[in-house]
């Protein structure tokens, strides 16, 4: 069993204490971490010792909502409101794909997570077999669902519920437990109460978690309240979908009540900033739902929605918004947001004790930021740096359950330059 020791540099834990380690190290033996700390006595006894030349290690960066084949559709319908955007841009387009499109746009999202320092992924769409062995080829770590519409006929309805719950069973713990999966109505306002029933009902027959858009928009939470009576939140509640672990993506409307029962269940939420102030759709009360105990973890969304995967640009975004929002620069700290991006992410994906610290015991996931450049310059405070200054295109190395997938900017597990082509090639083909 090869050991391996990366030492003499920054380590970000974002364990319990939060701790910062100077001139650490950190050690793995195939897939697990078995050192955290100082440099060890043990040093000689490693196979293999990188010199981290005082760059940061911190735990892989944890993406909990996004859609990765809607890379091919990055630029191609900005500055428009969510519901023109879906039904008259997006959802047309996307009636053309195959699965060769869900492919090749699935490895373009994949190839940008990991450049920006995205270790963990959920991805919500269809032709999701075609996704997991994209994840499965690029040595990245995916929680998928495939994405239910409840429109159409009865059967077509049952027909998607099925290749859902196939997928979901066949894939659960695939790729070398790099996979996990959910079942995931798209949301409450495209799934009748029936429907979204049902979806229940398989994902306690299948032991998997469940995944939904909520609350993106005024316009869905008037139009929910007007067909069934009740916000979003509550129509679910009442149907027993927060009886099941669940994670919702947005909860931008919502209200007092709603986050009351948000904590009360333990409802995990996407905390999708970007994506929801390009669209217009508002700013998730995040302050609110802290000082409740809502796990918040942090999501891109699509690109076509955002226009990148850099999960970074969300850390600054909700580590200064909602200061702005609430004229409070003590909101959501450097500190704060960073855990959103690692370990509260992990705990949104039920997957806490796998990843998001850097722990003993715990999968070898983890990036490496270049801080010798101008802006991490005088080094006062890491977590600072990261969140305020960073950026995803000063990652050099990533690694996911202890193999190297990107070292010094160079892909080890992916031909970047056919992902390219072939992406570029497949969106000219919905024109």
């Amino acid at each position: 069993m090869a050991r391996k020791l990366l030492y003499n540099g920054t380590i970000v834990t974002s364990n319990t204490n939060n701790e910062v380690i100077e001139n650490g190290a950190i050690g793995i033996e195939d897939e697990t971490i078995i050192y955290v700390g100082a440099t060890p006595e043990d040093f000689a006894s490693y196979d293999e010792k990188v010199d981290l030349k005082g760059n940061i290690l911190l735990p892989g960066l944890v993406n909990t909502h996004g859609h990765t084949p809607m890379s091919l559709l990055r630029g191609y319908a900005d500055d428009l409101h969510l519901q023109t955007w879906l039904e008259e841009k997006i959802w047309p387009l996307e009636a053309k794909y195959t699965p060769e499109h869900a492919k090749w746009g699935a490895k373009l999202s994949i190839l940008e997570m990991i450049r920006t320092g995205t270790t963990t992924f959920v991805d919500m769409y269809d032709n999701m077999d075609e996704i997991a062995k994209a994840v499965e080829e690029a040595g990245i770590r995916g929680v998928l669902c495939r994405g239910v519409i409840g429109f159409g006929s009865d059967e077509l309805r049952q027909s998607k519920l099925k290749e859902a719950a196939d997928f979901a069973k066949s894939w659960n713990n695939g790729a070398g437990g790099r996979i996990t999966t959910m079942l995931s109505p798209h949301s409450p306002y495209t799934c009748s109460p029936e429907y979204i029933s049902q979806i229940i009902d398989k994902s306690v027959e299948l032991k998997v978690p469940l995944h939904t858009h909520m609350s993106e928009t005024k316009f869905e939470v008037e139009k929910n309240i007007e067909e069934f009576g009740a916000s979003p939140v509550v129509h679910l509640d009442n149907l027993g979908f927060f009886d099941r672990p669940s994670l919702v993506a947005h909860a931008v409307h919502v209200s007092d009540e709603d986050i009351e029962i948000l904590a009360k269940k333990d409802v995990k939420v996407s905390h999708n900033v970007i994506s929801n102030l390009k669209l217009g759709s508002g700013i998730a009360p995040i302050g609110k739902m802290l000082e409740k105990g809502v796990t918040i973890s942090l999501g891109t969304d699509s690109v076509a929605s955002n226009n990148n995967l850099d999960l970074f640009e969300e850390l600054k975004a909700a580590a200064t918004i909602h200061k702005g929002v609430a004229r409070d620069a003590t909101v959501i700290t450097a500190q704060q947001a960073l855990r959103m991006a690692t370990i509260q992410g992990a705990e949104s994906l039920w997957l806490e004790r796998r990843i998001g610290s850097l722990e003993v015991g715990k999968d070898a996931d983890f990036i490496v930021v270049n801080t010798n450049q101008s802006f991490f310059y005088p080094k006062h405070d890491p977590v600072s740096h990261l969140v305020y200054s960073g950026s995803g295109r000063d990652v050099k190395d990533v690694y996911v359950q202890g193999k190297q997938i990107l070292d010094n900017g160079q892909f080890k597990t992916i031909d970047e330059e056919k992902v390219l082509y072939e992406a570029n090639r497949m969106s000219k083909l919905l024109s």
